[in-house]
């Protein structure tokens, strides 16, 4: 009978480090045991900036998460981000023999490696690569085309890939820890397994993730990978300009953001005054409600049209579902109104039914792609079950069946 397993998913990210052990159970639900969490210190812009002081907020969280679920973590998987991660379609093609056009499995691998065989900077690295769809003469199969009879075969691929030493500076500060490293994740594909099911993949959907330094996306059409990216730009920099326009410290623009702010468009919310109290006795700031809302709205609206300008060109036409907003930042007044104006689209915010445990933080869009880390661990060990599976069942067919022989 098959066994519950445990998970540890670590994102650091800009505005904090987060790690979420989950339990995945025998019959395929997710249990959140709980979080351990740190204010991060020495990230900027998704990428360590300060080494020791990183290594010191994932400690912090770790020990925040043992104390909480009563478990030993030994291992982790760890989501990265960055400008300096890609994401790039390639299509491999493989000339099947001309005495026999029957797929076999070693000629799919031709055509894998084919594909996956792509120009990148020598100091880059693949963090993942996944199969979008197979073509056998110009006809698309989702699976495998084994057995069929054909002239060309292609294998269409998402290939992720970055900077070598910025990746390896935050496995090095996982292990010194010390932690294994289970997999490395790019963050919105991470959010993805959270945000979309199957259906909603099928169907095309848009993951946008805004965080505090980076805003992430991916999209999906006809359940495959169209488009990743990374932009590196999230709510610290709407703080930032808030702060350098008005010439309000920076603790209190971070504050005004968010219980002031609205990035809709809308006069009618850009009316009257916001008044800043000042906490050493000077006299309170003000500021006009319509400028706030000009600066915050002028740089989402901008970040936003960058993941569009990022997208490939017509591949809205095809999103049937439609934008799906995660992240801290997202929960910003407005921020539906913008992200529809801009991409047209409806749009929405995840939603996790299959998913139990800690209610306050699986359902708060901060903690999606940590939760979303979880269910991807889930999904790599199902596929690796079902692979063994099949291997099981072939090895006891060929007891007793004469493979080979005709």
């Amino acid at each position: 009978m098959a066994k519950s397993t445990i998970h540890v998913g670590l994102e650091i990210g800009t505005s904090k480090t987060c790690m979420v052990v989950g339990e995945v159970k025998a019959d395929g639900s997710v249990k959140i045991l709980g979080v351990g969490e740190t204010k991060s210190v020495g990230v900027r812009k998704g990428e360590i900036s300060d080494f020791h002081q990183v290594r010191t907020c994932v400690r912090e969280a770790l020990l925040e998460a043992e104390d909480v679920c009563d478990v030993e973590i030994t291992s982790i998987i760890l989501s990265v981000t960055g400008s300096h991660i890609q994401g790039v379609n390639n299509r491999g093609t493989y000339r099947l023999p001309d005495e026999d056009g029957e797929v076999e499995e070693s000629h799919i691998m031709e055509a894998d490696e084919i594909a996956q065989d792509i120009a990148m900077p020598s100091d880059n690295v693949y963090l993942l690569n996944v199969i979008r769809h197979y073509w056998l003469d110009g006809q698309q199969h989702i699976t495998k085309p084994l057995g069929l009879l054909g002239k060309t075969l292609e294998a269409d691929y998402h290939i992720i890939h970055g900077v070598k030493l910025r990746i390896q500076n935050s496995l090095k500060c996982v292990r010194e820890i010390p932690l294994d490293v289970d997999a490395v994740v790019f963050a919105p594909i991470a959010s993805a397994q959270i945000a979309l099911n199957r259906e909603r993949k099928d169907e095309g959907a848009l993951v946008v993730d805004i965080g505090g330094g980076t805003t992430d996306y991916v999209l999906y059409l006809n359940g495959a990978v169209e488009a990743s990216g990374c932009i590196p730009v999230g709510g610290d920099h709407i703080s930032n300009d808030i702060h350098l326009v008005t010439h309000i410290p920076l603790s209190k623009a971070e504050q005004v953001k968010k219980t002031e702010g609205d990035v809709s468009g809308d006069l009618a919310k850009s009316v009257g005054i916001v008044t800043i109290e000042d906490e050493k006795g000077f006299p309170d700031i003000e500021i006009q409600r319509q400028l706030l809302n000009d600066i915050i709205r002028g740089r989402m609206l901008e970040t936003l049209e960058l993941v569009k300008e990022n997208l490939p060109e017509g591949s809205l036409k095809n999103v049937g579902t439609g934008v799906f907003l995660t992240g801290g930042t997202s929960l910003m007044r407005g921020m539906g109104e913008l992200t529809n104006e801009v991409f047209g689209l409806p749009v929405y915010r995840p939603e996790q039914p299959e998913v139990s445990g800690v209610q306050a933080y699986f359902r708060d869009p901060q903690y999606s792609t940590a939760v979303g880390l979880i269910r991807y661990a889930q999904i790599i060990e199902e596929e690796k079950n079902e692979r063994k599976s099949k291997n099981g069942f072939i090895n006891k067919l060929s007891k007793f069946l004469p493979f080979g022989s005709h």
